[in-house]
């Protein structure tokens, strides 16, 4: 009787764990749905205006900026789908609190290039939006604002997805720490 009780108090109950797995898919199925819509989005951005008589284009592939930040969205959809599936597959068969580290270490390293992205795109858009007067930078949303305004959503959605991941970094922490060494 007694050697029942201690396999009990090893074993984590089984309710918690499963709203936890189900929040983490949940997360992961809105994280690729942002990242995807971002990606999108930045992707098909393009305006070409006619300024005094000059023909202006404006493309997210004219920036190495915005490339990068395509390029990070790109990836990290990518890698949501692919958590997404080791999730629901590693979440359902075992329990092992090594593979929560591993999705830990996924999840920050997709959360940072997400947010390294999502910063310099900011800082771009900034520029863009606002100008820089001292370096002689001129605003240019005041000519291409559909671009503009299509560039500040692709950002704020992949915002959100840098949300996601940061839960999903805290979730992935939080049940890692069972790993006993």
């Amino acid at each position: 009787m007694e050697s029942f009780g201690a396999k009990n108090m090893q074993s984590p109950p089984m309710k918690p764990y499963k709203c936890l797995l189900g929040t983490q898919i949940l997360l992961r199925i809105l994280a690729t749905a942002f990242t995807l819509a971002s990606t999108w989005i930045i992707l098909t951005s393009k305006q070409t205006v006619t300024v005094f008589g000059l023909e202006m284009d404006a493309r997210y592939s004219y920036s190495p900026i915005f490339k990068f930040f395509a390029f990070a969205n790109m990836i990290g959809c990518a890698f949501s789908v692919l958590s997404l599936f080791l999730a629901s597959v590693l979440g359902h068969k075992c329990l092992d609190p090594k593979n929560s580290f591993y999705m830990f270490l996924h999840d920050l390293i997709v959360m940072a290039l997400l947010l390294a992205g999502c910063a310099a795109a900011t800082a771009v858009g900034y520029v863009g939006k606002y100008g820089e007067m001292h370096s002689g930078w001129m605003p240019i949303c005041d000519h291409v604002p559909k671009f503009c305004h299509k560039v500040t959503n692709s950002v704020m959605l992949s915002y959100f997805a840098v949300v996601f991941y940061l839960c999903l970094t805290i979730i992935s922490a939080n049940q890692s720490r069972q790993i006993r060494v």
